[in-house]
């Protein structure tokens, strides 16, 4: 499947690709796909990998023991990191950089796609996950299940006070709620799922509206599928008289790669996001080389401080949220008021210097900033402008994404019916294909001399996991199923795929070889 997916994302985007043992690309680069890579691990199969490297484990929190994930989730992520790494390697070779072959493995992509749950497990003291099991979708009195995002806790507490649940029973449940994209578990109260049986949904849509909150309905089979998880869309020329990037301040030009080689070295990005998929994103790109610098609002983004907290070189004072810093390490950081002027200005100065601008901002609210992609062209001539959203009205989380999509269907065990993952597969690979649509729109700038535009979403991740449908097959012999995350860092097989902070919090390496 991860050769598959390669194969088939480098074609759409215009490279050529031969056969072979390896994925043989155009110009003399070669792709290689392992299961294991450098890991000391046996590993065979999807179902070898997603044992071994703790997919089933948080998967499996909701139910309460590790439980496969029945869609290919790690071999499609290593595809889309495979294209990756070969489009960002096709650029370096533009610029002089003697690269050869690429390697990436499923089981490094997995725990890419784990990063976060991995370092929070890895901090010492940080304590278990939330007790319980179960979780939404919820159903309606007629039958109808669905999905409920608030990510404000007065949209909660209206939406279930209107369905006449006491104040104090929805406050018990805001927390877990509110948690569920960083612990894979949301144990909720019986009566918010017994208010919403009692009720309608035509009513359910109504309340829902206006309380503020958003409810998706569980689709029973997946959408119909098709089409790139990205797309690129050429702008306006770039700086006249220059060959795509390599005169446009803060790249690098032919034959000054630096950083130990990284293939996206002298690159500048400007993040503009929130929550997880635009921070995948951005840590892509850094793990290729970038130098990222992320806009946060005064104070720095608030989930910098949701324990589990790691703890830098400089002490307590430099404490922030392990899961955050697991999808943010290596990034620069720029404080800014987007709601001032002057703080407009300070970022519209930023990106006016910088090669990418990667948001996942509402488009409204990028009008208001002054950072529409006809306003950025001018700012900055030869940008490329990368936006990730969640694909549609009402689809701007994960969650809601896999119920819309009809992922979920593909996702619930045997015998159950359609539920999203907790594990937040949307979010992931939404930030995987984002960083990849970003590089091979850099890679077509550096072709073309060319502005760029990319548009990536949730929904268009959820349809790519919709066609990598899995059986649901146990690991074969001898595969040891992960139970435990913490344990899983300090295995020495898998010493190579973490780097590792002053208090032991774990960090996933990225997950290529470039070989000369």
């Amino acid at each position: 499947m991860a050769r598959e997916v390669a194969a088939g994302l480098l074609r759409a985007s215009g490279v050529a690709v031969g056969e072979g043992e390896l994925l043989q690309v155009e110009g003399g680069l070669a792709c290689r796909l392992s299961w294991a890579g450098p890991l000391g691990l046996r590993l065979d199969s999807e179902a070898d990998v997603q044992a071994a490297c703790g997919v089933m484990q948080v998967h499996g929190r909701r139910y309460g023991t590790p439980t496969p994930l029945r869609v290919d989730f790690a071999s499609v992520a290593a595809g889309v990191l495979a294209a990756t790494g070969v489009l960002a390697a096709l650029r370096a070779r533009r610029l002089g950089a003697a690269y050869r072959e690429v390697g990436v493995s499923v089981a490094q992509a997995a725990l890419l796609g784990l990063s976060q749950y991995l370092a929070a497990a890895s901090v010492e003291g940080c304590g278990a996950e939330p007790p319980g099991v179960g979780g939404p979708p919820f159903e309606s009195a007629d039958g109808v299940r669905f999905e409920l995002e608030a990510l404000e806790a007065e949209g909660w507490l209206r939406f279930w006070s209107a369905l006449g649940v006491e104040r104090r029973v929805v406050g018990r449940g805001w927390l877990p709620f509110q948690a569920r994209y960083g612990t894979a578990v949301c144990p909720l109260p019986e009566e918010l799922f017994a208010a919403a049986r009692a009720v309608g949904h035509r009513r359910l849509v109504r309340v829902a509206a206006e309380c503020g909150v958003e409810l998706t309905v569980v689709a029973g089979r997946p959408a119909v599928l098709g089409g790139m998880p990205w797309q690129v869309r050429a702008g306006a020329p770039g700086v006249p008289g220059t060959p795509g990037a390599s005169g446009t301040p803060g790249a690098a030009r032919r034959g000054e790669l630096s950083d130990g080689g990284l293939p996206l070295s002298g690159v500048t990005v400007v993040e503009i996001t929130r929550r997880v998929q635009g921070p995948v994103a951005g840590r892509v790109l850094a793990l290729l080389g970038a130098t990222v610098v992320r806009v946060e609002p005064p104070g720095g983004d608030p989930l910098r401080g949701v324990p589990p907290m790691t703890v830098g070189a400089g002490g307590e004072e430099t404490a922030v949220s392990a899961r955050f810093a697991a999808l943010n390490r290596g990034k620069g950081t720029w404080e800014a008021d987007l709601r001032s002027p002057e703080g407009r200005s300070a970022v519209r100065e930023l990106v006016s210097g910088a090669d990418v601008l990667l948001h996942s901002l509402a488009p409204a609210k990028v009008a208001g900033l002054g950072l529409e992609a006809g306003a950025v062209a001018a700012l900055r001539p030869g940008l490329v402008y990368a936006q990730a959203s969640g694909g549609g009205p009402g689809l701007s989380t994960d969650y809601p994404v896999q119920a819309h999509s009809g992922l979920a269907a593909l996702l619930a065990p045997d015998g159950l019916p359609p539920r999203p993952t907790l594990l937040t597969v949307c979010d992931v690979l939404g930030g995987l294909v984002c960083a990849a649509g970003t590089v091979a729109a850099l890679e077509a700038r550096e072709r073309t001399g060319r502005a760029q535009r990319v548009e990536s979403s949730l929904l268009s991740a959820a349809r790519l996991l919709c066609g990598a449908a899995g059986d649901g097959s146990p690991p074969g012999d001898g595969v040891e199923v992960c139970t435990d995350l913490a344990a899983l860092v300090r295995d020495p097989r898998v010493a190579a795929a973490f780097e590792f902070g002053a208090d032991g919090c774990a960090f996933v390496r990225g997950p290529w070889e470039f070989g000369a």
